[in-house]
């Protein structure tokens, strides 16, 4: 099948299918035209990749799982392990969000919203502020 519908079967773009094949984690064959030609195969690692990325896999992490996908000879720990660092990343990020969240709510509560020039959130972000929700912005 041609580009089209790959993208079309996996909801993926045809820019990033390009992408994939132009870093070396899938490679098409091509038709004697030289249009690129996808097989079950190829819809399959570009599925497998879809939910990796999904899942805020690193394209190297995705490298490295999808070898992994491949080698019959692999231990799950392996794979196990890869996914407990995903988690712990996804912590950090979470964590990092809910404190951008409370800055911003905080800032937010000490903003008049009014018609008047004087803006805390301005102010707070013109002094420097940030992630420092238990501070009193004027």
């Amino acid at each position: 099948m041609n580009i089209g519908q790959a993208a079309k079967q996996t909801g993926l773009n045809s820019k990033t299918i390009r992408y994939y094949e132009e870093i070396h984690l899938i490679t098409p064959d091509r038709q004697n035209n030289g249009y690129r030609d996808y097989s079950d195969q190829h819809i399959e690692i570009l599925n497998f990749l879809k939910v990796a990325r999904s899942l805020s896999f690193s394209i190297e992490n995705c490298r490295t799982l999808l070898g992994m996908y491949h080698d019959e000879n692999r231990a799950s720990k392996d794979v196990k392990q890869l996914v407990a660092q995903q988690i712990t990343e996804l912590d950090e990020i979470i964590a990092n969000s809910q404190k951008m969240k409370a800055t911003l709510q905080h800032l937010s509560n000490n903003c008049h919203g009014d018609n008047r020039p004087q803006c805390a959130i301005l102010d707070a972000f013109g002094a420097g502020i940030v992630n420092k929700p238990d501070q009193s912005v004027k």
